[in-house]
């Protein structure tokens, strides 16, 4: 059974940073893509940010350049690094793959 831990949620102030951590198990990790979402209240679920078991990269465009997806094979673990964030970050982000969705940890950015 495939799980999905998200971790690393807060409030921070605009201009600061996140580091949200997302540990899979019940998977062979290394094999698959991995994916960063987030839902904003009211809005639909975006993706956010993607990595290859090779670790190449995609942004949403509204993320590049402040935000960072990166892997740990070796701790089954997706990270987003989440810098100079903005209070139109603020949602729910979700880690995501093959058709399984982790619980969800809440940003809120605010002063």
């Amino acid at each position: 059974q495939v799980q999905l831990v998200e971790s690393g949620g807060g409030l921070v102030q605009p201009g600061g940073s996140l580091r949200l951590s997302c540990v899979a198990t019940g998977i062979i990790f290394n094999i698959y893509r991995m994916h960063w979402y987030r839902q904003a209240p009211g809005k639909q679920r975006e993706l956010v940010a993607s990595i290859t078991t090779g670790g190449m990269t995609n942004y949403a465009d509204s993320v590049k350049g402040r935000f960072t997806i990166s892997r740990d094979n070796a701790k089954n673990t997706v990270y987003l690094q989440m810098n100079s964030l903005k209070p139109e970050d603020t949602a729910v982000y979700f880690c995501y793959t093959q058709m399984n969705w982790g619980q969800g940890t809440q940003v809120t950015v605010s002063s």
